[in-house]
């Protein structure tokens, strides 16, 4: 039997891809020291890349942290949702936010501190959310729920709102069976549930007025228009009166 190389050990785990290997190494350092104090070149020399290697990956460290967020993304979307199918939206949409929260798991001590370190600061966050609501379209799609439509936006929104406050409760669920995690993702899931009705039901209820308002609007332009032909033909020098003195 051929024996393997003397530099590579019979049970030596497979060596990551680079973008992954700067993720994890980004959260292994994250789970260890407090956020602010990581540089980019303790990332790349954790994930045993040079610099330039690193650039080429990611433009920053808080980009590393959408680097996480697409391979949740990924393990959340290359799960059987077969079985749900027949289930209620709200069933459907709770199971998979439930399932990002265990792809979630094993980042959890890193997240906590990392979590603590941004909420203050408000551009972080701001960039974040642009990340959360790339990632919440693709779990509204897993859950069979359209993300598009005039309420869309608004929708979209509203989940990564109520799994950031769901995210919270995680956080510091010790218990196994995430029985407080659950209770505030039923109750946010339910509570948008609502407030989502009650939006539907003010844009029916506001349809004509914003018929009229739309009619109003072009009728407004097109008289403009006329009228600055109008102008226009009288006036070689253009619309401004003016100018022909």
């Amino acid at each position: 039997m051929a024996k393997p190389p003397a530099n590579i050990t019979a049970d030596a785990p497979p060596k990551l891809p680079p973008r992954e290997a700067a993720v994890e190494a980004l959260m292994r350092l994250a789970a260890e020291q407090p956020w602010n104090d990581i540089e980019v070149g303790d990332i790349a020399r954790e994930a045993g890349l040079t610099l330039a290697e690193f650039r080429d990956l990611f433009p920053s460290k808080g980009a590393v942290l959408g680097g996480l967020a697409k391979m949740i993304d990924r393990t959340v979307l290359e799960g059987d949702s077969s079985d749900l199918a027949d289930e209620p939206t709200r069933e459907r949409l709770f199971d998979v936010l439930m399932r990002r929260l265990d792809a979630m798991a094993p980042y959890k001590d890193a997240l906590r501190r990392i979590t603590f370190a941004l909420r203050g600061d408000p551009l972080s966050l701001m960039a974040l959310n642009g990340v959360a609501l790339n990632s919440h379209r693709f779990m509204l799609a897993a859950a069979g729920i359209s993300t598009e439509g005039p309420l869309g936006r608004l929708k979209l929104q509203g989940v990564v709102i109520a799994f950031a406050r769901t995210v919270e409760v995680w956080l510091d669920d010790e218990d196994p069976a995430l029985a407080r995690t659950m209770a505030k993702l039923d109750k946010e899931i339910r509570g948008g549930e609502r407030f989502m009705e009650r939006a539907d039901d003010a844009r029916r209820l506001t349809a004509p007025l914003r018929a009229l308002g739309r009619s109003l609007m072009d009728r407004g332009n097109s008289r403009r228009r006329r009228d600055t032909r109008n102008e226009d033909e009288g006036n070689p020098l253009g619309g401004d009166p003016a100018a022909a003195i």
